[in-house]
C-alpha cells in the first residue's frame, strides 16, 4: 500500500497523502500542496470577496478551511502577502474597524478586483481542463 501511495505522489506532485491513524484503521487524507494552493491563492481570496462582500483574514482562512472540509489551510505567512499584493494593485481595499480594544481589517473587491476575479476564473477553470486532458486523456487521441 505505501509504495501504490508514493508511485501516486510521484504521479501526481500536487496531491500530498496524509495518513492519520484513529482507533487502529489507518485513514488516507488527500490534501492539496502549498504549490497548488500558492497559484490559486489569488483566485480564491477575489472569488470569497466576490461572495461575502466584505472579510478579514481570519475569517478568510476559515471559510475556506469549511468549504473544504479542512482539506485546505491557508497560512498567515501565504494569506496576508496575497491581500497586500492585491490591495497595492488596487484589487481589493480595506477598512479598519474598531472592536473594543481591536483594531480589525476587513478587505472588499474593487471594481477592478470585480473585473480581475472574472478574468482569474476564466483563466483557472481552462487551466484545469487542459491538465486535465493531459493527465486523463480522452482514449481517442
Amino acid at each position: 500500500m505505501n509504495s501504490l501511495i508514493l508511485d501516486m505522489s510521484l504521479i501526481y506532485n500536487f496531491i500530498i497523502y496524509k495518513f492519520v491513524i484513529y482507533k487502529n484503521i489507518i485513514y488516507v487524507c488527500l490534501m492539496v500542496s502549498k504549490d497548488l494552493l500558492k497559484g490559486t491563492l489569488k483566485t480564491i481570496v477575489l472569488k470569497l470577496l466576490s461572495e461575502e462582500g466584505k472579510m478579514y483574514g481570519y475569517e478568510i482562512t476559515m471559510k475556506v478551511e469549511k468549504i473544504t472540509n479542512g482539506k485546505l489551510h491557508l497560512t498567515w505567512g501565504a494569506l496576508y502577502p496575497t491581500l497586500h499584493k492585491l490591495e497595492a494593485d488596487g484589487h481589493i481595499c480595506s477598512e479598519e474597524v474598531h472592536i473594543g480594544k481591536r483594531v480589525r481589517k476587513y478587505y472588499s473587491l474593487t471594481p477592478s478586483g470585480i473585473e480581475i476575479m472574472k478574468e482569474k476564473l476564466e483563466e483557472f477553470f481552462e487551466y484545469v481542463s487542459l491538465i486535465t486532458n493531459i493527465l486523463d486523456p480522452d482514449p481517442a487521441y
